[in-house]
């Protein structure tokens, strides 16, 4: 996954570039159009890149507190994760470090800080999903940039959903092993 984000991230934006420039030069309406478009989703890739390794960067998956009210599971949420069938589709869901949410290279205690930090991540990228519609005050097509915004904060909202349907799970063995010592 990690070498997806960052090829697709590389290729938006030498796409963005090409596109302008034959624009400029040709004159062609439909290269404006693909540029604001590779424009946009060079924006999604490249976001959540540099969110993600800044967060990293500032808190290493060591100064989060899964006991915090903040990472707690609410009341309502199991009934959320039943309706959208998460226990059915987690599996499937791709995970940029594989090995930062491995417990046999970095111990529960350090998997569930993980998740932690996962789950702000995505919450940061939900919000920043919505940046992209200022730009239509300049270029227009509102309904566009709403759109894919809405599509970007929905995707990330999948993973806070998957961080916050396993943490239980884990916090619940950190218990266990606790108790056996």
């Amino acid at each position: 996954m990690k070498t997806t984000m960052i090829f697709i991230t590389i290729f938006t934006a030498f796409a963005t570039i090409a596109c302008l420039v034959i624009c400029v030069i040709a004159e062609i309406s439909l290269f404006w159009t693909l540029a604001i478009t590779f424009a946009t989703c060079f924006y999604h890739f490249a976001i959540r890149l540099v969110v993600g390794y800044s967060i990293a960067a500032i808190f290493h998956n060591d100064k989060w507190n899964y006991n915090s009210y903040w990472f707690q599971q609410k009341g309502f949420e199991t009934k959320i994760y039943k309706i959208l069938y998460v226990k059915k589709w987690k599996q499937n869901i791709p995970t940029y470090n594989p090995l930062e949410f491995d417990i046999r290279n970095h111990g529960l205690d350090y998997v569930t800080r993980a998740t932690c930090q996962a789950e702000v991540v995505h919450e940061v990228n939900v919000i920043v999903s919505f940046i992209p519609i200022i730009f239509s005050l300049w270029v227009g097509a509102l309904p566009v940039f709403a759109i894919t915004s809405f599509c970007a904060a929905l995707y990330d909202l999948m993973f806070v959903v998957l961080q916050r349907y396993n943490r239980p799970r884990l916090i619940k063995l950190l218990k266990v092993k606790d108790k056996i010592g």
